[in-house]
């Protein structure tokens, strides 16, 4: 369930003069490069942060089936009547309630990896305000990056309107495909000539400046690798750009048709830049508990008014982005924070525990009316589910009555 790769790179547009900028930085990395691998190897050859105890695997498995449990359950019997039947007749109303009640769900992944997994989310930078419409972008280091955003929008009363890029192969996963459909992922193929027009459409909808939203794009379309990153350095070497030592080269079309198109309904810009101590996490990893110790996010909020327009300009705004994030995983390497941390405060256990056993309590009820005797119950289940595939693999959605 890795974002979407579909980011073709416009760097080559940069003009050279924008070399000078981050020369500095490329070479400041390189002076402490030897001293990070071998900060790295050690780091491997440590191996988890934790140890995988049987208390843990259990943990983990019971957590995983309760938040798989739960997600079928939400889905089967509130999509119909909060994705379907409210949408029907006001797209804003049935965005609200799928956000209300799914974002409830949501609400139990930061949970489970800050209070029972005991991992530390540290942020930095820039406090941002609660009620933004934005477009975030982040570095992608590992597979589950996309999850750890949740703990800043769960903070910021914005769970709920997360919508992330994805590649179109998840809506075959079993009870994912169904949630993010439901939720309204935006569904790529990878293929440009497919994806922009999917793209425009997509976008239309979420025009109105009344509606929440965190759009989430990772530029780098892939995770972070050693190969892939030599590899764009070889890249920016023939076009003569500064080198990037910790972020791949981003891919700037897909950021570009996304921004171009929704500039005038947003607030500003979030530029995330995650980093993780002491290891980059697995999703097997992050069930279990055993890594990562601690999770530091920096925000850095960029007014929509202070980012340029034009593809060109944007271009070379973001491939600048990335040389800030570059230096900014330069000093997290060498102090394994970023600098002014605890911009946010920690979340509230006894909120997050009520949500967590108040989801689980009506999980239970729902499993209860599912297996009742009542025909008129189980056939609302079958069409719920016969729904929610069809749905799922054709990607539609219903369509207003009323706009």
């Amino acid at each position: 369930m890795e974002p979407d790769n579909i980011f073709s790179n416009r760097s080559s547009l940069l003009i050279n003069n924008r070399a000078g900028a981050g020369a500095g930085a490329g070479a400041e990395a390189a002076a402490i490069g030897a001293e990070e691998v071998d900060r790295n190897e050690t780091l491997d050859r440590r191996g988890s942060y934790k140890p995988l105890t049987i208390f843990r695997a259990i943990r983990g498995i019971t957590c995983l089936s309760i938040l798989l449990s739960t997600a079928l359950m939400m889905l089967i019997y509130l999509s119909p009547l909060t994705f379907v039947l409210v949408r029907f007749f006001s797209l804003r109303y049935s965005r609200r309630l799928v956000a209300f009640f799914f974002g409830r769900w949501l609400s139990m992944w930061p949970f489970l990896f800050e209070k029972i997994n005991g991992t530390k989310v540290v942020f930095a930078g820039d406090r941002v305000p609660d009620s933004e419409r934005v477009l975030l972008i982040c570095n992608h280091r590992t597979e589950v990056d996309w999850m750890y955003l949740w703990n800043l929008a769960l903070r910021k009363s914005r769970i709920g309107y997360v919508k992330y890029v994805v590649k179109s192969s998840v809506r075959n996963a079993p009870i994912f495909g169904w949630a993010f459909y439901v939720v309204e992922f935006l569904l790529l193929d990878r293929k440009w000539e497919l994806d922009e027009p999917i793209i425009k459409s997509y976008l239309s909808s979420f025009q109105d400046k009344r509606d929440p939203l965190w759009l989430i794009i990772f530029p780098e379309g892939t995770d972070f690798t050693e190969q892939k990153m030599l590899k764009g350095q070889q890249f920016a070497e023939i076009r003569g750009l500064p080198k990037l030592e910790n972020v791949l080269m981003p891919r700037t079309r897909g950021f570009i048709a996304c921004l171009s198109q929704l500039h005038s309904s947003l607030d500003a810009v979030y530029d995330l830049t995650i980093g993780y101590n002491y290891c980059c996490p697995r999703f097997i990893d992050n069930l279990f508990g055993i890594d990562p110790a601690e999770v530091h996010i920096h925000v850095r909020r960029i007014p929509i008014n202070d980012i340029p327009t034009s593809e060109d300009a944007l271009s070379g705004w973001l491939y600048e982005a990335f040389l800030k994030k570059d230096k900014l995983l330069t000093y997290f390497k060498r102090h394994s924070h970023f600098q002014s941390s605890g911009i946010e405060k920690e979340l509230d256990t006894a909120s997050g525990l009520s949500n967590f056993v108040l989801i689980i309590l009506c999980t239970v009820l729902m499993l209860r009316f599912t297996f009742s005797s009542f025909l008129w119950l189980k056939l609302y289940v079958a069409c719920s589910c016969l729904y929610l595939t069809g749905a799922t693999y054709a990607n539609w959605k219903p369509v207003p009555l009323f706009s």
